[in-house]
């Protein structure tokens, strides 16, 4: 969602740089659409670097005998950290 949003904040960004010509003597749509565009690429790297940043797992593994075939008998478990 965070790397959608960094999108349509750089979109709109540059049509309000680029694409308008309005004379608004209040705002500096210029500056609008550079702050815009500027907030847009930061959202979307910080969405990059969550989505590919590496996810917490543990293994547990744990050995026991069977006692009626004293065979050895190996139970492995992987748990990983949740989708946030």
């Amino acid at each position: 969602m965070s790397i959608g949003l960094g999108i349509f904040l750089i979109v709109v960004g540059a049509i309000l740089t680029f694409a308008l010509n309005v004379d608004a003597t209040w705002i500096d749509l210029d500056l609008v659409g550079y702050l815009l565009m500027g907030a847009g690429v930061v959202v979307t790297l910080i969405g990059i670097v969550l989505l590919v940043r590496k996810r917490q797992t543990v293994t547990t593994v744990r050995t026991s005998v069977d006692p009626r075939t004293g065979t050895r008998v190996d139970q492995r478990a992987t748990e990983s950290d949740p989708l946030p």
